[in-house]
């Protein structure tokens, strides 16, 4: 199935992001968009993630079979409130 296969990738990018150096959290919404964003410390651990061999695998599926769209953005948080 292919929503019992993303649900289960999810949970495991989700946990294995949390084992990364500079992780600091995830969003994630789910209804008529998906949408994810994750938080890093800096430049350097958001390439060591996308360099994780579990991640990029992930990445190809989600161009693949998920999603009719792509899109990556990496944007610095100056404030949150």
């Amino acid at each position: 199935m292919i929503i019992a296969d993303y649900e289960k990738t999810a949970i495991r990018m989700e946990e294995l992001a949390k084992l990364q150096g500079g992780y600091l959290g995830i969003e994630s919404a789910r209804n008529e968009i998906g949408i994810t964003v994750s938080y890093w410390k800096d430049l350097e651990s958001i390439k060591a993630w996308r360099a994780n061999p579990e991640h990029k695998i992930a990445r190809t599926k989600g161009r693949t079979e998920w999603y009719s769209r792509f899109k990556v953005r990496i944007a610095k948080v100056e404030r949150d409130y």
